[in-house]
């Protein structure tokens, strides 16, 4: 993990909050923004893992931070944005990457209401949640970037995709576009990146070499994602390279989600 701000570095002197960063895509994305200059605000909920992504930035020569909590709860959100400023200063970028796949795909019929709403709290409810704790700093300030996760399931519904995670990430992708337009003039930008399958090591570990081989063969761009891959969009979108760009998806996704 190279953390050290290259000359001419894009986020210099800039915060950012990246939520859900001890591991895989959030992790890759928190080292990228401080190689850019960011100072960044490690989040996880497993305080090992998100002392083990500071300490690397800071081993590289990063400014970063941890903080510790629930982002579908206001006051925990409250608790870290305070954290983060009291520790780096007044968040300039909001990656808000926590999400997950908690329900296994199957019939919308044997879904229960309890694992629809793990899905959509996880997801959706946390981005709506943590940005309604960051924009009001930021409004206030005049200035401000977020950037919110999707996924090439929201667009691509099948049989086998999971349903309520599908539907809880196009819900992210409506989100964005809304707070684009009801933000931007007061400075603020926002836009959403869309992967599709990303080698994560828990990914690389969970699909056998034969079924990775399968999924490339979908894909334009011959290969899957890396963390570095979503990492390099949110790059752009954090930094002024993206500055007249707001209320867009980027797919990130070799070509497979075309539209």
């Amino acid at each position: 993990m190279n953390a050290v701000a290259r000359p001419g570095a894009l986020l210099d002197g800039r915060v950012a909050w990246v939520t859900g960063s001890s591991r895989g895509i959030g992790a890759a994305i928190a080292a990228a923004l401080a190689q850019e200059g960011a100072a960044v605000a490690v989040h996880g909920r497993d305080a090992e893992a998100a002392a083990a992504v500071r300490d690397r930035i800071v081993a590289a020569g990063g400014r970063a931070a941890v903080v510790l909590g629930d982002v579908t709860e206001p006051d925990d959100i409250e608790r870290m944005v305070g954290e983060v400023e009291s520790q780096l200063g007044p968040i300039d970028v909001l990656v808000a990457n926590a999400g997950g796949n908690p329900v296994r795909p199957g019939l919308l019929e044997d879904m229960t209401v309890e694992q629809w709403r793990s899905a959509v709290d996880a997801n959706l409810t946390a981005t709506f949640a943590t940005i309604a704790g960051v924009l009001p700093g930021m409004k206030q300030r005049g200035s401000g970037a977020i950037i919110t996760m999707s996924s090439a399931a929201a667009r691509r519904p099948t049989p086998q995709s999971p349903v309520a995670y599908a539907a809880a990430k196009a819900g992210i992708e409506l989100l964005t576009k809304w707070l684009a337009a009801e933000a931007g003039p007061s400075g603020i930008r926002v836009n959403c990146v869309a992967p599709e399958t990303i080698l994560t090591e828990r990914n690389q570990d969970m699909i056998p070499a034969e079924i990775q081989t399968q999924l490339i063969a979908t894909h334009p761009v011959r290969r899957l994602g890396t963390p570095q891959d979503v990492a390099d969009a949110c790059v752009f979108l954090a930094s002024d390279r993206s500055a007249w760009t707001s209320g867009v998806v980027l797919d990130v996704a070799g070509g497979s989600v075309l539209r």
